[in-house]
């Protein structure tokens, strides 16, 4: 087969504003089910999540950190989210990668996270 048969992949169209609104609230709504067991708020209000990349075929990419780098939970927290997210139908890939810059601390917290801790 010469370049000229060669099949060339089909552009993706872009998501609507309307349908990157609607995956995006599944997606904040899916890591809200994600806790660090040593803390009682999920891992979107403690601020752990730094980057949620969406592509116009739909695969996730995730940024996301630790409130600490020894968290005992390092290894498998990653999964966890992947899982999560995996969980929405139109999704079809979902990759997270564990980050550590910038460093978390608690300013990064929402104010309900803040309020559930006792912190203001």
């Amino acid at each position: 087969m010469d370049d000229a048969t060669a099949i060339e992949p089909t552009p993706s169209t872009p998501l609507s504003q309307a349908e990157l609104d609607a995956l995006t609230d599944q997606l904040i709504e899916k890591l809200k089910t994600v806790f660090d067991p040593e803390i009682p708020v999920d891992i979107y209000e403690l601020g752990l999540i730094y980057k949620v990349d969406v592509s116009d075929d739909k695969d996730v990419a995730i940024d996301m950190t630790l409130t600490a780098p020894g968290c005992p939970v390092a290894g498998e927290m990653p999964g966890w989210v992947e899982d999560a997210v995996s969980e929405i139908k139109e999704v079809r890939s979902v990759k997270v990668e564990l980050v550590f810059d910038p460093p978390w601390d608690p300013s990064r917290m929402s104010d309900e996270a803040k309020l559930a801790l006792n912190m203001f």
